[in-house]
Formats: structure tokens, sequence, C-alpha cells
């Protein structure tokens, strides 16, 4: 996103002037000159978006940031003197089908958020402190306008997550993506001291689980709920849905940002005795909370210790989801599992609550075969 991803050469012409470099350049008789632009390519589109984006960016700088964007590398201090054993945590991830959305609505300043809480969330599931991101932005036309929203949502997710945005791509790929098309992706490195990693291995009998909201379907299962509500359902993103409220219609809420949980994890860890921590991403409950179990424990998970988001109980019936598949496949209205041991349980709760994050007690720890078990009923209506 700092810069674009190829630069257009230049020769000099006769008293210094710059001219397109072409295959037939002195030859006498060829007046025709291709530019990288006759291919589709501007180079002064992708070097507009960058001056777009530049104090968004340095709205993310940390202490540890070293000179400025435009570079061929991010350059990033580490503080080893803060840590004993420093292990750096490492990930990548992109936000999937959600961006058809966001391309069909001609609203892009979300899916940044978004791109930014799949990278993040997963690295402080490790006990890691995010550090900084590198982003990647590939479309069909680079529109300054366009590619600055894009980025102004990353550096805002940055923002949120306490991580610098230290550096980035911006890709045209004319014939390859239709100009309205983008596909994005970043990647994220955090810090975590060798002694408090979390890993399966602390979870003990006993424990207690605590569930943190999500703000709805967060960046999984699109392609599902595209076919089911777009496709077969024939439903309109202009719709206002009333169970939603506020007025507000089909595609707002399918664009409600990730929920991005970094620093708030990183004080719960701080306040807390937390044993791990659980991103649920694709793979729903079950498929995510199963990572961070040792093989010598269950998780038993309640249904009826929380009520999902309206958005999930209509892709269901419009879809005539069975309740497997639903789980499977969506976060049903958890986007992060902490397990605590029992002692600072009501500790973690209120230092999630105090934080503004929605917090329960949804389940507990017992001797097993590394399972989760999912019980009870969600609250419906």
């Amino acid at each position: 996103m700092t810069h674009v991803t190829e630069r257009s050469g230049a020769g000099s012409g006769p008293g210094g002037t710059h001219q397109p470099w072409t295959a037939g350049m002195g030859r006498s008789g060829r007046k025709r000159t291709v530019s990288y632009a006759d291919a589709g390519v501007s180079i002064h589109a992708g070097d507009r978006a960058v001056e777009l984006l530049r104090p968004k960016v340095k709205s993310t700088r940390r202490p540890e940031v070293m000179g400025d964007i435009g570079g061929f590398a991010g350059l990033f201090r580490l503080d080893v003197q803060k840590y004993k054993n420093p292990i750096l945590a490492s990930s990548t991830d992109g936000v999937g089908t959600k961006l058809v959305i966001a391309q069909q609505m001609d609203i892009h300043d979300t899916v940044g958020i978004d791109l930014v809480a799949m990278v993040v969330d997963d690295l402080v599931a490790c006990g890691a402190e995010p550090l900084f991101l590198l982003d990647y932005i590939a479309c069909g036309e680079v529109v300054p306008d366009k590619v600055a929203e894009i980025g102004a949502g990353i550096a805002d997710g940055c923002r949120y997550a306490g991580c610098a945005l230290l550096g980035g791509e911006t890709a045209e790929h004319p014939g390859v993506l239709r100009p309205d098309e983008y596909d994005v992706s970043a990647t994220g490195v955090g810090v975590v001291e060798e002694s408090e990693i979390l890993r399966p291995e602390r979870v003990e009998i006993g424990d207690v689980v605590i569930a943190m909201g999500s703000s709805g379907l967060h960046s999984n299962g699109y392609s599902l709920v595209r076919h089911v509500l777009l496709g077969a359902g024939r439903m309109r993103l202009d719709t206002v849905i009333e169970d939603f409220g506020r007025q507000r219609t089909l595609g707002e809420e399918l664009l409600t940002p990730t929920k991005i949980y970094a620093q708030d994890c990183l004080k719960l860890i701080a306040e807390a005795d937390v044993r791990a921590l659980a991103h649920i991403t694709g793979g729903g409950i079950p498929g995510n909370l199963v990572r961070v179990l040792p093989d010598n424990v269950d998780a038993v998970v309640n249904r009826a210790s929380w009520k999902p988001q309206p958005i999930f109980d209509l892709v269901q019936s419009k879809g005539r989801i069975e309740d497997p598949d639903m789980e499977s496949t969506f976060n049903m209205g958890v986007g992060m599992f902490a397990i605590v041991s029992a002692e600072d349980a009501d500790r973690a709760l209120a230092c999630l609550t105090g934080r503004g994050v929605e917090a329960w007690q949804a389940g507990e720890i017992i001797e097993g075969t590394g399972e989760v078990h999912m019980i009870g009923q969600h609250t419906r209506g």
C-alpha cells in the first residue's frame, strides 16, 4: 500500500529529456511508442494513492518504527531489553468474499478493519503483542480515492490493535481483475516472552471458559452467506431488515467490521491467569476451541449462555442450514474465547466488562480427550 508494484523505466533523450523506451527506439520510420499506461497500469494513480494514505499510515506509528514510508523495506527496532527471551510470532490472512459485498455496495473503508482483525487476533491468541503489519492490495485498476479508503480502514484497524502499519504494496492487475475488483491480504508480526506463550499444556481441569461477543459474522462464511441470501434467497443488499434495528439494511449488516480483541486480550493477560485464547474464525466454535486443548481435557460450552445476533437466524432460516453446519462455519456470536483459572474468572470478566467488551462465562474445562462439547440451546426470539 505504501508503494506501487512496478515502476516505469525512463531513458534519456537529447538534451537530457526523458522519453519512454521502446524496442524500436533509434530506428527511423517507427513513430508509435507503447507506454505502461497503454497496458492498463497507471504509475501516477498509484503514487497518488500512496500520498493520500500517508497521513493515515503515520497515525499508526510506534516509537520502534524507523524511517518513513516509501522505502524498499519497513524498519522496526525491537526493544530486546524488554524481554529475556523474545519470541516473534507471525500471521497472514485475508478477508475472503466479504470483499464482494463491499464492491457491490461501493463501500471500502471497513474491509481494512476486517483484514487487521483476522491477523492480529490470531497473533494475540498465542499471547503475542502485535508490533507491525504489512498489507497487499491487488486491483484491476488503481483508483486513488478507493485505494485510500481501503488503506484508511487498514490504518484504523492497526490503531485499534496498537500495531504499526509498517509498509505494503499496491498492485494493478489489468486483464486479470476487472477494474472494480480488488483483493487484500496482510502479514503481521508480534512478540511474546517465551515463558508467557499461551500453549494448550497450560489448560487444566476446572478452568473456566469465558466468551467474548462478536460484532456479527466477522469475516467467515461469506460464500455461503452470499449463496443463501443473495443467490437462492434473492434478497437485495439495500433491503431494510426489521430485526437488525435502526433501519439497518442487509448490506450494512454484512459489512459490519470484525471486532478487534488484541488490546483487550493483552490487558486480560496482564490482569488475570489466562491459560489460552481461541480466535473463532472459519471452523466455528468447535473447530477453533479444540486447537487450544491438551489431550487430557474437554471443553464444555453451553449455548444457553448467549443469544446469537439476528443475522445468524436469517442465514440459517433462509438456507435451511442444519445446526452442525452453522456451528462449523460461523462464530455464532462469539469472536474470542479465553480459558482462565477458576480463581480468576470474576477478575477476568470484570476486566473485559470494564473495557466495554461483552463477556460471559460460557463453559468449563473437564477431564476428557481433547474434544469440545456443545450443550444446551441458544435463546431465540
